[in-house]
């Protein structure tokens, strides 16, 4: 995992995902790619756009936006002066969407990583989250850092799952490189609403995941919950995790989590890193 990329809109929330990253990132030597895309429409375009493509941003003149794309590597600079990364920017002028795609094929990312603006970054994805439009139309891994996040040092990483789909290498590999970064615990959680006894799919699916699983550590977990929300937020309370890894390809299990949370009082998508794991 060479190949970093932050889309930005040079936002606090942008800035606190970058702050995040170095940390994580500490004493490491990579490729960190920093890109903002700005495009011109009428209203009935940007109307058609998030319904297309999931998000599209504001119109920003280019000589605007290379300014502050210096001006932020002139920041990392400053309060970051001992890193090791090497440092890159982009201004693509197109949908947000086709510019991601674009800067990820074109660059090789191996990992995006964004901020998500306050409690409705990820709830209200329909309503202009570009976090939300990523994770669903970008097929490569996405770390999103909420706005209310700050660093600390993972030690347990939650990967709720119902087992109902085999995992892939990309996918394992992935979550395998992030638990082993900081020598995190992989906790694997399903939740359910009565019983819990497993089809044989889902025990062969469980066996992959244990297999690949050998050499970090980890271990299985379950509990009993009328609400899927409230059992994950149980979890990351109980168990004090620190960041929750997700597979993106099931999205009916994903955007409940994740994008319409029903129960009150839910606030893991609001404090705590979401690792989206993609095939």
């Amino acid at each position: 995992m060479q190949q970093i990329l932050f889309p930005t809109d040079f936002s606090e929330n942008s800035w606190n995902a970058i702050q995040y990253a170095f940390a994580f990132f500490q004493g490491k030597s990579l490729d960190f790619h920093f890109l903002h895309v700005g495009f011109q429409t009428s209203a009935d375009d940007l109307e058609n756009d998030l319904h297309t493509h999931g998000v599209s941003l504001k119109t920003s003149e280019s000589k605007g936006v290379l300014s502050k794309l210096i001006d932020l590597k002139e920041k990392i600079q400053l309060l970051f002066p001992n890193h090791k990364h090497r440092l890159h920017t982009h201004f693509e002028n197109s949908l947000f969407i086709e510019g991601i795609r674009k800067v990820v094929k074109n660059e090789e990312i191996d990992l995006i990583i964004m901020g998500t603006k306050g409690a409705s970054g990820i709830k209200e994805a329909t309503l202009g989250s570009h976090a939300g439009a990523v994770i669903t139309r970008v097929k490569c891994p996405t770390l999103i850092v909420p706005e209310k996040a700050s660093f600390k040092n993972p030690a347990t990483i939650a990967f709720p799952t119902d087992f109902n789909m085999p995992y892939k290498n990309r996918v394992l590999k992935t979550l395998q490189f992030f638990a082993a970064y900081h020598h995190a615990t992989i906790k694997i959680l399903r939740v359910v609403r009565k019983g819990g006894s497993l089809e044989e799919d889902q025990i062969k699916n469980k066996e992959i995941l244990t297999d690949a699983l050998q050499s970090n550590p980890h271990s299985f977990h379950w509990i009993e919950s009328p609400e899927l929300e409230k059992g994950l937020q149980d979890f990351v309370d109980s168990m004090e995790i620190d960041i929750i890894a997700m597979v993106g390809k099931n999205l009916n299990f994903f955007q409940r989590l994740l994008f319409k949370p029903k129960v009150s009082k839910i606030s893991y998508h609001t404090k705590i890193p979401f690792l989206v794991l993609h095939e």
